[in-house]
């Protein structure tokens, strides 16, 4: 007598699945020999027949060459949604707003090839996860190494002013101008005036505020961004960390990730969190534009635009400045930020920031100082500028901002009062 056969639970679906080794591997691996192989049109024929519904999920594997059988493949994601089927997507080289289309379809997980060292597995382990314990995922994902400090209850109480910085220009140093205004703010006042602070990284592929404030980049955070249009207050908080029990921290991705694997609305929910449970928010973006960028711009009380004295920068700001106008967005928030700025005796390099200044129709409001070697020391030993280099010329000019922040949002709540 024959053994039969053992029921199939999952099957990848792929032009040919080949290309994809690792996948079969992988699947393997999980599944032993409960899995099948199906090609883009034996997939639509299957998921018509009753044996389909007993699959528990689909793993649909794509490359850059059937980026033009999107609306097929699509159409296999809208039918295993409709038949209860969990949809993995594997993608390689796929463009991002390919990439975006299929997650707005429906796909209920992403993972990239060459597949990471476990995954497949843990994205299984996600999708077999009821969706009232995948929200409390983020609370449950923290390191054991990850540093301790006491976690900040939401409240859902206040309204946060939010100031996303933007450099305009690679290097132009936004991040190590966020992250040293957002400690700064925080440790501005002490005991009941103290302001709630938090920073997020939406830089999601190569953010680097982890990095400075040598915090840990968890899991938790992909989780929350999959679920960003179900995340709740509670969910939000859990996924922050906490620098010197004074800044939160809502850190990169530990992998990277396409732009626009979050959309408008996504983006929106979490500013939508940050601000009902701090009283500012400070967000470094990516030097690229995308679809959300708006919904941040929108969402801003300042928007800090970082360049330099160089060309590139001058071209950028006239590239940034042009295209708000064309779309009709809000472009009198940004508000520029000259760093390594000419010193008060350097009168050619004053003049030089003045006609840049002129020549863009533009304010420069503030002029940072060159930090020097400090700068890079302290961000490789993940420490703000406060605790390592107290006396440096440019913490001291983003300390003054931070007063000066603090005592206007102090002036316009009791102006309300």
């Amino acid at each position: 007598m024959k053994p039969e056969p053992a029921p199939l639970t999952a099957c990848t679906i792929s032009r040919d699945v080949q290309n994809f080794d690792l996948l079969i591997e992988d699947m393997e691996a999980e599944l032993g020999e409960s899995w099948g192989d199906l090609s883009f049109a034996e997939a639509a024929a299957f998921l018509r027949q009753p044996e389909a519904r007993a699959l528990e999920f689909v793993a649909i594997a794509v490359d850059k060459e059937d980026e033009a059988n999107l609306t097929l493949i699509g159409d296999l994601i809208r039918t295993a949604k409709a038949l209860g089927i969990k949809v993995v997507l594997i993608a390689e080289e796929v463009s991002p707003i390919a990439l975006h289309r299929l997650l707005r379809l429906g796909a209920d997980d992403f993972v990239p090839y060459p597949l990471p060292e476990g995954a497949l597995h843990e994205a299984v382990t996600r999708l077999r996860t009821p969706p009232a314990a995948a929200m409390a995922m983020p609370a449950a994902a923290v390191p054991a190494a990850a540093p301790a400090g006491p976690r900040l209850a939401a409240t859902g109480d206040r309204d946060g002013v939010v100031l996303p910085v933007h450099g305009l220009a690679g290097g132009a140093g936004a991040t190590t101008f966020a992250v040293n205004l957002a400690w700064e703010l925080a440790t501005v006042a002490q005991g009941t005036e103290a302001p709630r602070v938090c920073i997020i990284d939406l830089d999601l592929q190569y953010g680097s505020v982890s990095t400075y404030l040598d915090l840990p980049r968890r899991e938790a955070i992909y989780e929350l961004l999959s679920h960003a249009g179900v995340m709740d207050r509670d969910a939000f908080m859990a996924a922050l960390q906490t620098f010197n029990d004074k800044l939160h921290v809502f850190t990169a991705p530990a992998d990277m990730l396409p732009l626009e694997i979050v959309g408008p609305e996504d983006v929106g929910r979490i500013l939508e969190m940050a601000r009902a449970n701090f009283d500012f928010v400070v967000i470094d973006m990516p030097s690229t534009v995308v679809h959300w960028t708006e919904t941040v711009l929108q969402a801003a009380h300042v928007y800090f635009a970082l360049i330099e004295l160089d060309m590139r920068s001058a071209q950028n700001a006239l590239r940034m400045i042009r295209a708000l106008k064309a779309e009709d967005l809000p472009y009198e928030k940004l508000r520029y930020v000259l760093n390594r700025a000419p010193r008060l005796t350097d009168l050619s390099g004053k003049s030089r920031a003045k006609r840049l200044a002129e020549s863009l129709d533009i304010v420069i409001e503030l002029h940072l100082p060159d930090g020097a070697r400090e700068v890079t020391q302290c961000n490789d030993h993940g420490v703000p500028l406060a605790v390592n280099a107290g006396k440096n010329p440019l913490r001291r000019e983003i300390q003054k901002l931070a007063r000066s922040l603090y005592d206007l949002n102090k002036a316009v709540e009791s102006g309300k009062a």
